[in-house]
Parts: C-alpha cells; structure tokens; sequence
C-alpha cells in the first residue's frame, strides 16, 4: 500500500491535527491523486464527534504548501478536462468550508496558488514572522487564474481591490503585510505556531470584518462604484499587458461576476476560465519556462564535478556593478562578502547600494530592523588585499581593460589560497585571453551578470577551454545562492545574451535612419511584448556602451548584422550617451516632461533635436507588424546560430537566457519556442522575403535552412 499524504491526530481536549506531508517530496505540492484520501479523512472528522476544532498543518519543515502540482495541467487534452479539475478542488475546499467546527491553518514557509486557497476555505489562518513565509496567489505569472475557489474567497476577505492587486500581479507578501491586509488573523513566532492555532481554534470560528479604507467604502460597497473599480482596473491591464496575455483580463471577469452575481456564479466561471486558459499557448510557454527553471535547480554537478563550498567571497571594484553583485552575495546567498576598491568612496557606493535598498524594505515593512542590520554585517571594504587569504570566490568587477584585468588575477593568485576561483564579470572581453596570465587558468571563469544586478535574474558562467569543471560547479552554485538563474555559454564574443541583442538593435537603429519615429519603433516593440523598446534599452545601457561592443562583435564574429549604422557616431559627437549623462534619445532632467500632481518626471517624450543630429526627418511610413518583425527576426536567426556554434548548450538555455537577460516575450516561451510555433519554413521564407530587399543581413542560416527542409524543430 502506497503511504499516505494526508493524517489525523485527535488530541485529549478534542482538537484534530491535519497533517499534510507529500512523502518523497520536499514541498508538498497539491494533486490530482489526493482527491479520495482528502474526503475519506474529512468523512472521518465529520463522523468523529469527540471533536471541537481542525488545525491543517505541513509535515515539511520549511514549507506550508507551495501550490498545486502544475505538471498534472499537462494531462489535459481539452479545456473541459481543466475546468473538471478546477471543480474537483473547489468541490473539497467547499467541504472543508461548511465543516461545523472550527477548521484553522498553521502556516510556516511558502502558503502559495492552491496552498492558500486550501488556506481560505479554513475558517481562520495563523502564520509564522519567519523570512520565509510568504502568502500569494502566482497563478497569473503562469498564464492562469486561481482555479479553486481563491478567485471568489479572497476578494470576500481582504475587499476587490486589495484582492486584485495579489492576483493580477501574482506578487507575495510576508507575515506582517499579511495581517494588515486582513488575510491573517494572528502572526507568531515557529516555536508557538500550532499552540497559537490549537488556541484559535478552541474559540470558535473566527469572525472576519472586512476593514475597507475610505477609498474601498466609495468603490466596493454600491454598483457604480465597482464599475469605477473594474473599468480603471481594465485600463491598467491593458497598459501593462498590451492584450498579450489573456489570464488578468479574465481574472477580472471571475472576481465581478462573483462580486455581482454570487459565490456560485463566481465558481462556475472560475472553474469555467480556468479551463480555457489551461488550453492556451500563453499558459503552455510560460509553463515551459517554470518547469525548464525548476529543471535546472536540479542540476547541482556539472560534468560530474560536485561544486565547492564558498564560505567568504570577495568583489573587486565598488561600482554599480560591484556594489549589485556585493547585496546578492550578502543579502540572498548570506555569504559574507569582502569590497575592495582603490578608493574608499567606491567602498561607501557599494555599501550604500546595499544599505538604500534594505532601508526601503524595512519602510514597506517586509524586512525587520534586526535582519538589515544582520545583512549588512555581512558586508565590509578594504583598500587592501587583507582578509583575502580565507575567501573561496573573487567576482572581478572592474573597468573593461584587459591589462587591469590581467593585474587583477595575479593578485587573486598572490593573496588567496589554492582553491579560490577568479570569476570575471566582463561583458566583451574574451575569458581566454583574462586566463593567459594565470598560473592556475583552471580556476578562472567568467561570471557575467546583467544591470541592475538585484533585478535582473540571468547571469551567464563562461568557462574558457582550460576552466575546471569543478570552478564551473561552484559558479553555478553560486549563483543560484545569490538568486540567479545560470546558464553556461560558450567563451565567443558577446558570449549569448549580447550575441543576439546586437543585431536586434542594430536593426532598430536602422529603422530609426530610416525616418521611423522612435516612440514609434519603441510603440510596436512593446506591443510584441518586450518590457522596453529598443530605443529606450539603448539611452538605458548608454550609446556610448552600444558603440564599443559592435566592433568587438564584428571583428571578432564578422557578419553585416553587427554592424552598427556609422551615423550613430554623429550622437557621440555630440555629446548623447543616454540616461547616464541626461542626453540622448529621450529627455531627462529638467528637459523631462512633469507630472503637475507629483512633480515627478511624467511619460518619456522624445528629444526631438536628435533627429537634427542624424540629419533625419521622421516619418511614420512601415506598419508596427513589420518594424517588430524586421528587429525580432535579426534576433531570431542570430539565436540559432549561436545555438548551432555551440554558445549555448541546447534551445532550453537559449530561451532562458533570452528570456531572462533581455526579456524576451515569457508568453512565447523564448526565441527557440517561437520559431517552433511560426515553423521554421515560415521563418525561413520571411527572412528570405526581407534578404532580398534589403541585403543579405537577413539571409536566413544554414541550421535554419537544413531545418526547414527536414521539417524539422527545436523541441
């Protein structure tokens, strides 16, 4: 007989203890296969008389319940086979609901998706201050919508628009921001969680008022009010989304039929919905991207190599950069980590860039007085190499200049110890040539990462021909401790991410000469579903940034796709490096348009005089289709050659690394689920049909074309 996930305890004073504990697992996720032992265990409470009170808790030790088991969605061939499982969890939360007695959840770690929804069908929820627990409902970021129930109890508990605002952008909040929405009736120290349950529970069922501000009073409370509500909600998806992802337009469609036509109303559209958007390709891509990430946290050796303990790190240079890669090292991977610079005012940056975005945490609330300051003990700067003797792992993160670089490693090498690998976070230097100074090339990597570097998720581990396995391991490790999805790529100029970002952009600029307005150009970019247009991406790295790394790309790779347009040195010229210096293709500062409520900078307006500049006069001429399509098929084609090159080790990585480090479209699944889903005839026949009009930048490459005739595909 197969063990059990689900068993009760009856205590002396008539209190149940529901334990749920997935065997073999480390989280307990929801499934299918629990539906018969839930109901035979709930038969088992209603027939026990003896009890006063239920209290569901985890058997895991750092975990509540993490949320459904979405592999079993894969099951489904038909949206009916979805909607049936939505209601099959509706059906035994609604049971848990109507129990007579008191039902309450202790929470410790992730109550998440199903896990919390399981927690609102209880009649009270007690959690844990711990940095771990966290409390939401991610389903959207998966292209669905809570599917058992969580659409119409949340809204009941915490009012529309707070619940709105947890489940259209699938964000989590900790213990305290938990309470003060109302979604929890008491937060306690781990050591008293179930004492602090088995309390609740013996006073009956708790009684919730829904606290509504002012502002919830107007909009929640008469019909008008919610119409407000619904419409400027719609408005706001719409900004944001840009009609690409159908799960929040019918997460708002769930939450009013409920909010004006009853519970049941609500359920049978939920379950409905759900349906529908488990069938969609949105929802199958960014499936995709979960279980490939998930997937890779697995993979702890590489090439057999286990990785190294690193105990103490070190960053070289306080910049932007060092500081970034100072705060992941401390604040998520607990490491404590050594700055030095040459100056101490680089010390001070680096720090500050830690100490600025912990205080704002602590104003929000979602970090405590005493976690800031145990996070920034971790940290300390030295003008010296002293303390380097005990540290495992050097990120370099100085000026892009190879004699410093090769300066830097024969340091590392002189003041630390045997072990401690070299990782070099440049972003077009070749690794190679960083290692031909070292007297222990095995031990140096690079480790690239992406700006802002507490944001971006991505970094790319590059080993060159005589890195280790074993440095590439404890890289790898490394990174997933500092909370980045890693992905190995090949020491080649512009190594992945900057390989195919390059002709995209450089294909924007084109337009651009072109006489097509920049607002335009970056317009029909975010309708295809980047976070940012080009032009904008462009101010933000820096003009003068996006000049440096053609030529490398060029010489190094050679390909008319790498050339950048000559006439962008006329911006040089004149001074517009971007953002950073206030002058570029937009306006900054005090040229920068304000908002007359806030004062604050208002919507980006173009510079206009840059068209001067370019001698350009701008002129809207080509459909928004075909400006997207010429600078995403630059990308698409550059992918797979470098897929085929070898830069990146499978299709998976590259939709990763897209997706992750220029934030390639997540509902289209990444360049190589893309192309898949256009047919690589197609694309091959539309990068045909752009070669012969405008040069053989667009001639579609062998791997693509072998394809084609093959009828072949990534996946």
């Amino acid at each position: 007989m197969s063990e059990k996930t689900f068993s009760l305890a009856v205590r002396q004073d008539g209190i149940g203890i529901l334990t749920m504990d997935v065997p073999g697992e480390s989280m307990n996720t929801l499934k299918a296969a629990f539906v018969e032992e839930i109901r035979a265990v709930l038969a088992e409470v209603k027939a026990n008389k003896e009890l006063i009170g239920l209290v569901v808790v985890s058997g895991k030790k750092d975990s509540f319940i993490a949320g459904a088991d979405i592999s079993m969605l894969a099951a489904c061939t038909s949206a009916k086979d979805a909607e049936t499982l939505s209601r099959e969890g509706q059906v035994i939360f609604a049971e848990i609901e109507s129990l007579p007695i008191p039902v309450i959840a202790a929470i410790h770690g992730p109550c998440l998706g199903g896990g919390l929804e399981l927690a609102l069908a209880c009649h009270g929820r007690v959690v844990t201050d711990h940095g771990k627990t966290v409390l939401g409902l991610p389903e959207v970021q998966l292209g669905l919508l809570p599917g058992s129930g969580g659409t119409q109890r949340l809204p009941r508990l915490i009012g529309v628009a707070k619940a709105l605002d947890l489940m259209l952008t699938g964000k989590q909040v900790r213990a305290k921001q938990a309470k003060k929405l109302g979604l929890v009736d008491d937060v306690v120290p781990p050591s008293i969680l179930l004492d602090a349950a088995i309390k609740l529970a013996k006073k009956g069922k708790p009684r919730h008022e829904l606290k509504r501000d002012l502002q919830g009073k107007l909009l929640e409370t008469n019909k008008l009010g919610r119409k407000v509500l619904f419409d400027q909600a719609r408005k706001g998806v719409k900004a944001k989304t840009r009609g690409n992802y159908p799960a929040p337009d019918l997460i708002l469609e769930v939450v009013r039929i409920g909010v004006e036509e009853g519970m049941q109303a609500g359920l049978a559209a939920e379950s409905r919905h759900f349906g529908e958007l488990v069938m969609t390709a949105e929802s199958a891509a960014l499936r995709s991207i979960f279980f490939a990430t998930t997937e890779m946290k697995k993979e702890v050796t590489y090439q057999g190599a286990e990785p190294r303990k690193v105990g103490h790190a070190a960053v070289l240079g306080g910049g932007l950069m060092g500081g970034g890669i100072a705060f992941v090292t401390a604040t998520k991977a607990g490491v404590p980590v050594r700055i030095k610079d040459v100056a101490s005012s680089g010390i001070g940056n680096a720090m500050r860039y830690s100490y600025d975005i912990l205080a704002k945490k602590l104003k929000r609330r979602q970090l405590l007085r005493s976690e800031l300051e145990k996070q920034m003990s971790l940290l300390t700067g030295t003008l010296d190499y002293s303390g380097f003797h005990r540290v495992d792992m050097v990120v370099e993160a100085v000026f892009e200049d190879l004699s410093l670089k090769h300066q830097m490693v024969k340091d590392v090498e002189r003041e630390c110890g045997e072990h401690t690998v070299f990782a070099s976070n440049t972003s077009s230097l070749p690794i190679h040539q960083i290692a031909s100074v070292a007297a222990h090339p095995e031990r140096v990597v690079g480790l690239h990462y992406f700006s802002p570097v507490d944001k971006m998720p991505l970094a790319e581990i590059i080993p060159h021909a005589g890195t280790s396995a074993e440095t590439v391991a404890t890289t790898l490790a490394f990174a997933r401790a500092q909370g980045k999805t890693p992905i190995v790529v090949k020491d080649e100029a512009g190594f992945y991410v900057n390989r195919i970002l390059a002709p995209y952009m450089n294909e924007a600029a084109r337009l651009v000469l072109e006489g097509e307005p920049v607002e335009v150009l970056d317009g029909a970019l975010l309708d295809f579903g980047f976070p940012v247009g080009p032009i904008t991406l462009l101010d933000e790295v820096g003009i003068d940034v996006g000049a440096k790394i053609s030529p490398i790309l060029e010489k190094e790779l050679g390909g008319e796709q790498f050339q950048a347009p000559a006439a962008f040195n006329k911006l040089l010229q004149n001074d517009r490096k971007g953002r950073k210096n206030g002058k570029g293709f937009y306006l900054y500062g005090k040229a920068a348009p304000r908002s007359k409520l806030t004062g604050k900078e208002g919507k980006k307006m173009v510079d206009e005089s840059v068209y001067g500049v370019l001698g350009i006069s701008p002129q809207a001429k080509l459909a928004k289709t075909e400006l997207a399509e010429r600078c995403v098929l630059m990308m698409l084609n550059e992918a797979a050659m470098a897929l085929d090159s070898g830069v990146v080790a499978s299709a998976r990585d590259g939709d990763i690394g897209a997706i992750f480090g220029i934030g390639f479209p997540p509902f289209l699944g990444g360049p190589f689920r893309y192309m898949d889903s256009l047919g690589i005839e197609h694309l091959v026949g539309r990068l045909e049909h752009y070669q012969k009009r405008y040069g053989d930048r667009f001639a579609p490459c062998d791997r693509l074309k072998a394809m084609a005739a093959e009828q072949q595909r990534f996946y």
